[in-house]
């Protein structure tokens, strides 16, 4: 661990500049995200989802985008797990994505509200059925004795659900958030990044700025 000091990279790949960005920034972050598709990278859907609980302390983990709709970025995860606990407390989240093989980053900070029960169902109908299952049989976040439980639990539900479709469980669905700034940073040369910033105005459009890196 002595020589972490030492771990540097020159990020030189790309640059970023008003023009390329646009006015629209769910437009570009479209554009990015279909450009990290096309390069193949490994989980391009992954994020960091950052949340705040009600003891005030941040709590962060991965979790995997799974739509764009109408300006929100989508997950879904069981509303009884810590991460739903705090966004019932808090709705104000952060979402970061980093695409290392691109030198990229996103930053987007929003509230996130409960999907529509029918926009939930579609997207849990669309999963494998061992994940239906699996949806029933681990009580997210809760501390269990050990790995029997999850399990048992699991063969349980896999007879109950057994030769019939497996349903949601009202404990499990999606999240939008709706953002309120988003930031693109390019790596640059040098740790002289790019970074271009949009913030939503009361007026519904968005207001760009360049920040140093």
């Amino acid at each position: 661990m002595k020589d972490l000091a030492e771990i540097r990279r020159d990020y030189q790949l790309a640059a970023l500049d008003e023009t390329t960005v646009g006015d629209d920034p769910i437009a570009f972050f479209t554009r990015w995200f279909m450009e990290c598709r096309e390069a193949l990278i490994d989980e391009v859907n992954a994020m960091t989802l950052a949340t705040v609980g009600p003891d005030g302390k941040p709590d962060a983990r991965i979790v995997l985008l799974k739509g764009l709709e109408d300006g929100a970025f989508v997950f879904f995860t069981n509303y009884n797990s810590t991460k739903g606990q705090n966004i019932a407390h808090n709705p104000n989240v952060c979402l970061v994505f980093f695409w290392k093989e691109l030198e990229r980053q996103v930053r987007i900070y929003g509230q996130a509200s409960k999907l529509p029960p029918e926009k939930s169902d579609e997207y849990f109908h669309s999963r494998p059925e061992s994940s239906r299952i699996g949806a029933w049989a681990s009580p997210q976040s809760s501390v269990i004795p050990d790995r029997a439980i999850l399990n048992d639990n699991y063969y349980r539900y896999e007879q109950e659900f057994a030769g019939k479709p497996v349903p949601r469980p009202k404990h499990w669905g999606g999240y939008g958030v709706q953002p309120y700034s988003i930031e693109f940073w390019q790596g640059r040369s040098s740790r002289m990044h790019d970074r271009i910033l949009f913030t939503s105005t009361k007026d519904g459009q968005w207001k760009r700025e360049r920040l140093a890196p």
